[in-house]
């Protein structure tokens, strides 16, 4: 058995995992590379292996930086199934059909404008890509067992992360691979934990908050203080969130601040993303997966006003009266939150709040780290917006989190791999390991393959 990382290294982004029997090869995720320029661009590079030669797809999760790049691998020849859970093929259905027809906007935008230096500028796959790649998915149950392919087979865990997120053990009756996908949180108010760490000889695990420790207080509080003080400045709030997971906690922590009064009831929220809508939809369906009850279920859904239409997007951006809108995509890399940061940017009176990790080479980084401009749609967008982040409502564990799950083993890996995290968190989380646990550990290099 090996393994080959091609993706998720010295990045938080495009994770893929080439994992190779004797009889067998798949891949664990299959996500898009996001954020710095020559990051993106391996999304557009030769994959070093032939995608009609693999025999299945595993995913931990449908976040598109684990499942962005499946229209692509089954544009270019791939014939075998996708493994994943029911919530994240439903999911999915969602993420990846909206991924491509945002790609053609794009596309069809940077050549109507001219600010591509492609002619003609192409999209990296289509609508119409990601609806045929959706055909090869099939669903497992959490703790059920199932063969993937020849002499492997897989059982899925709940990984807390988001709706149908996993953690992936593979054997092939001699040896056992796990893999942590983005691990949750033990105390996150909507989802529900991680699973126990079982037995393994090896372990892949991801380093995103690999060197930080979420702050104790309430996010609430603080997510609370900076809409009130936007709101009496007469301000708009723009909080860019994933439409998946992170709108949905925020919705609900919208539910639970006007109940309690810390911030205005009569407070207008929206929630501008057709897709968080639909993704909202899904957590009445899949119950079983998060913590949340029937009532509370409709609490969230019916904490924010549903912006469906481009026009109506518009008109929020025509209003000067305060309020809050929540918008996709989490790291400011693209969807309609562009059109709000361009309306709402160079007003002193506005905030721009991030709720999340926010990716090196994306504009949330870029505006975190205090960027006085930003460029959106060919254009210089001055920032003169206070710009936060609570950082705090995270649905990634912290490392204290990940030592407290892995530590659960009573005899440690053979080998651990920190990957998805930037060099400076998969380091320090590496270094921790070795320390604490006294596990052989190592951080591999894009491309890099190991023999288990």
């Amino acid at each position: 058995m090996r393994i080959q990382f091609l993706g998720g290294t010295g990045t938080v982004t495009g994770s893929k995992y080439l994992l190779t029997t004797q009889s067998s090869k798949i891949l664990v995720d299959c996500g898009l590379f996001q954020g710095y320029k020559q990051l993106r661009l391996r999304n557009w590079a030769r994959l070093p292996f032939d995608p009609a030669a693999l025999d299945a797809v595993v995913l931990t999760h449908a976040h598109l930086d684990h499942s962005g790049y499946l229209p692509l691998l089954v544009k270019n020849g791939f014939k075998g199934k996708v493994f994943c859970s029911e919530a994240t093929y439903d999911l999915c259905r969602i993420l990846l059909p909206d991924s491509g027809h945002l790609q053609e906007e794009d596309a069809a935008a940077a050549n109507r404008h001219g600010y591509s230096r492609h002619h003609p500028a192409m999209p990296l796959y289509t609508e119409d890509d990601a609806h045929v790649a959706l055909r090869q998915f099939v669903t497992v149950g959490f703790g059920t067992h199932v063969a993937i392919a020849p002499g492997l087979g897989a059982t899925f865990s709940r990984a807390g992360h988001i709706l149908g997120a996993a953690i992936v053990a593979l054997d092939d009756g001699s040896r056992r691979i796990t893999f942590s996908g983005d691990l949750g949180r033990a105390d996150d108010a909507v989802m529900l934990p991680p699973a126990r760490l079982e037995a393994t000889d090896y372990l892949v695990v991801e380093s995103t908050y690999g060197n930080r420790v979420h702050a104790a207080a309430d996010p609430l509080e603080a997510l609370a203080r900076t809409i009130r003080d936007t709101a009496a400045r007469g301000g708009v709030v723009v909080i860019p969130a994933f439409a998946v997971g992170r709108a949905q906690g925020l919705m609900y922590a919208m539910h639970q601040m006007k109940a309690s009064g810390a911030i205005p009831a009569v407070l207008p929220v929206f929630l501008d993303s057709p897709m968080a809508k639909d993704a909202t939809a899904i957590y009445r369906k899949h119950r079983a997966d998060h913590r949340l009850s029937v009532e509370e279920c409709h609490a969230m859904c019916d904490a924010a006003t549903i912006i469906n239409s481009v026009e109506e997007s518009k008109q929020l951006d025509a209003r000067n009266t305060s309020k809050v809108i929540i918008s996709a995509s989490g790291m400011a890399t693209g969807g309609r939150v562009l059109h709000h940061l361009k309306a709402f940017a160079d007003d002193p009176r506005n905030t721009i709040l991030f709720a999340g990790f926010q990716a090196g080479g994306t504009r949330g980084a870029a505006l975190i780290d205090g960027a006085g401009e930003i460029r959106i749609h060919g254009q210089t967008v001055r920032v003169r917006a206070q710009v936060a982040h609570v950082d705090n409502l995270s649905a990634h564990a912290d490392s204290r989190e990940i030592l407290e799950w892995m530590s659960a083993l009573a005899i440690p890996p053979r080998r651990t791999f920190v990957t998805h995290g930037e060099p400076a968190a998969s380091e320090a989380l590496r270094a921790r390991i070795k320390h604490e646990l006294g596990w052989d550990c190592l951080v591999p290099e894009h491309l890099q393959e190991v023999a288990l």
